[in-house]
């Protein structure tokens, strides 16, 4: 069981930088939605700190859904809903038989994964995107996909980017077709997360803390995004989650 309440001064550090890029991955920068994941895998046991960040993430993507809240398009979203829950399903399963230590290298691996698409992605562009196949079978592979790695790490940010971006989406769409899957799937989890005892009375406490924190993250990402070098900032994200992805894999 996490004692919240002594962790280092350190370790609050990393929890409240967190906080504040969930918020900012939400309406900004997406990629830094896969950084949250390892520092808190640092920073608490791996399979506590999945259900520490869901309450977290669904606080950010309430304000983004207000926030983007006319920019959707509803059909990429239907269409992905019943591959996404048979992915839940699957991640409820994997995770109701993993310790900490085993999930640990699952989600390593994982982050790795989405980082390589993602970095296929961006040196690539539009070959990328027009490379992948236009079919059912991709929305399918990419709902179930989304569903599993959103399930056991909450990490389907890269999933979604490149089937969003795939679709060709325009930025605000992009955003706003992403903050209301999010929140979907979100919600969706929290009962079987409560029933694996990874959301518990004492986690939800921790999480009210540090809504401040996200909501200025957002704030941030929503005002700042059209002003800043993002190419140079998801670099150094990149490197810094891969660096992350390393260490829970040899941790």
């Amino acid at each position: 069981m996490v004692n919240f309440f002594e962790l280092s001064y350190l370790e609050w550090f990393f929890v409240i930088i967190s906080t504040i890029f969930i918020g900012f991955s939400k309406t900004g920068v997406s990629s830094l939605g896969i950084f949250v994941v390892t520092i808190l895998m640092i920073v608490f046991p791996a399979k506590e700190s999945v259900g520490i960040l869901l309450p977290m993430l669904i606080v950010a993507d309430i304000f983004a859904v207000i926030y983007y809240r006319r920019s959707v398009v509803w059909q990429y979203l239907i269409s992905l809903i019943p591959w996404v829950l048979i992915g839940i399903t699957a991640g409820y399963f994997v995770l109701n038989q993993v310790n900490s230590e085993q999930l640990k290298p699952m989600i390593g691996a994982l982050v790795l994964i989405l980082l390589i698409l993602h970095v296929c992605r961006e040196r690539l562009g539009d070959t990328f995107n027009k490379a992948l196949p236009n079919s059912l079978w991709f929305s399918i592979c990419m709902g179930i996909l989304g569903g599993f790695t959103t399930m056991i790490g909450n990490a389907a940010g890269g999933v979604m980017a490149i089937y969003l971006l795939m679709k060709g989406l325009p930025k605000q769409e992009f955003v706003g077709t992403g903050a209301w899957f999010f929140l979907f799937v979100n919600l969706i989890k929290v009962p079987f997360y409560i029933h694996l005892d990874l959301i518990t009375i004492d986690s939800i406490s921790f999480n009210l803390w540090l809504i401040p924190t996200i909501l200025i993250g957002a704030l941030v990402g929503a005002k700042v995004l059209p002003l800043i070098p993002q190419k140079a900032f998801q670099t150094l994200i990149i490197v810094f989650t891969m660096i992350g992805a390393f260490r829970l894999l040899i941790a």
